[in-house]
C-alpha cells in the first residue's frame, strides 16, 4: 500500500490536517477545534488524529507558529499556544508511532508552498506575505528559503513603521497592518452584528460602500509601502500575497492600485526600482498544507538539490 504524508497546521482556532502524496495531491483533508488550554489536551488531540491516520502515513509534518527549529524539532513560544514553548515534536508525536516528524513555522510553510507548487516556483529570489492578525511570510532567495540566524527572517510583524516613537509593537507593521484589525475596523464603521466576519465586511468593500471611507485603501496602501520597503533591501523578482484575505481579488488590485500610485508621485523610486511583480498567492487556506510537507521533503527526505558549504551557512 502506497502511504502518503499527514500535514498538520496548527492554529488558534482549528487544527487542519491533510493526506498527501508526494506530488502535492490531496487525498483527503478536515479540521478539528484547537484545544487551546493547556498542553495535555492538544496533545490528546493530536495523537488521536494520528493513531486513526496512522497505518495510512509514512510521516508527519507540521505547520506550526512561533520560532521553529525543524532541525531539532523544537518550538519556541508557539504564538497564541503558549504552552507549546520549548516542545520537541519530533519526540511528543514521532517517537510513539516509530515515524519521523518535521515542524515548520507558519509563515514559512505559506512561502515553502509556493517556491513548491506556486507563484514562486522557478523565481530566482521573491517574498511571500501572509496578511493576518500580524504579517508573516518567508523570504526565498537563490530558490531556497532564507531562515536567518535567528530563524526569525520573514517575521514582518516586527518592521518599524513609525520611528518617532518608542513603543515599538504598537507601531510596528504587525499592527498596523493586520489584515484582522481592518476588517475589524470597518466592520464597526458598519455596525455589523459580527464586526470580525471577513465575508461579510468584503461584501461591502467590493460595493464600494461610502460609510468605510479610505479605510481600505490605506491599508492596501500600507501593504504596498511595506513592499517598497523590502524591495530597497531585498531586490526580488516576486512577491506573493497570501492570508485569508487574499482570495479577494480587490485585495491585490488595490495594492496594485496603491503601489502605482506610489512610484506615479516618486518618479526616482520608480526609476530605481523598475516594475515591481505582485501575484496573489496560489493555494489560500491549504498554504501551509502544502508548505509544511514541501519542509519534510526538504529536511527529512532531502529532495532538494545540494547546496555547497558556503551556500549552506548563508541559507541557515
Amino acid at each position: 500500500m502506497k502511504k502518503d504524508y499527514l500535514s498538520i497546521d496548527i492554529g488558534g482556532t482549528n487544527i487542519k490536517y491533510a493526506l498527501i502524496d508526494r506530488s502535492g495531491n490531496i487525498n483527503q483533508k478536515g479540521k478539528i477545534k484547537t484545544p487551546s488550554s493547556d498542553l495535555d489536551a492538544f496533545v490528546a488531540v493530536v495523537r488521536s488524529l494520528i493513531t486513526k491516520m496512522q497505518e495510512q502515513i509514512r510521516g508527519i509534518t507540521f505547520s506550526i507558529p512561533g520560532k521553529i527549529d525543524n532541525q531539532s524539532g523544537i518550538v519556541y513560544h508557539g504564538g497564541a499556544l503558549t504552552f507549546l514553548d520549548n516542545i520537541n515534536f519530533r519526540e511528543l508525536f514521532g517517537t510513539p508511532y516509530n515515524l519521523p516528524v518535521n515542524i515548520e513555522n507558519d509563515g514559512k510553510s505559506a512561502a515553502l508552498a509556493e517556491l513548491w507548487l506556486g507563484n514562486l516556483n522557478q523565481i530566482h529570489s521573491g517574498v511571500a506575505i501572509v496578511l493576518g492578525t500580524g504579517v508573516g511570510g518567508g523570504i526565498v532567495l537563490n530558490n531556497h528559503l532564507y531562515y536567518g540566524r535567528n530563524l526569525m527572517a520573514g517575521e514582518f510583524s516586527f518592521i518599524l513603521d513609525n520611528y518617532t516613537s518608542d513603543n515599538y509593537m504598537k507601531n510596528a507593521v504587525g499592527a498596523t497592518v493586520s489584515a484582522v484589525q481592518m476588517v475589524t475596523t470597518i466592520g464597526k464603521k458598519l455596525n455589523l452584528p459580527d464586526p470580525t466576519d471577513g465575508q461579510e465586511v468584503f461584501q461591502y468593500i467590493n460595493n464600494n460602500d461610502p460609510r468605510i471611507g479610505s479605510t481600505f485603501t490605506d491599508y492596501c496602501n500600507h501593504v504596498a509601502k511595506l513592499i517598497l520597503s523590502l524591495q530597497a533591501i531585498l531586490d526580488v523578482d516576486r512577491y506573493v500575497i497570501g492570508g485569508g484575505i487574499s482570495a479577494q481579488p480587490i485585495v491585490i488590485q488595490t495594492i496594485h492600485s496603491e503601489l502605482h500610485k506610489l512610484l506615479q508621485k516618486n518618479a526616482f523610486v520608480a526609476d530605481e526600482f523598475g516594475s515591481i511583480d505582485i501575484k496573489q498567492a496560489k493555494f489560500g487556506n491549504d498554504a501551509n498544507l502544502f508548505g509544511a510537507l514541501y519542509s519534510y521533503l526538504l529536511q527529512i527526505d532531502n529532495e532538494a538539490p545540494q547546496r555547497s558549504a558556503a551556500l549552506n551557512n548563508i541559507i541557515r
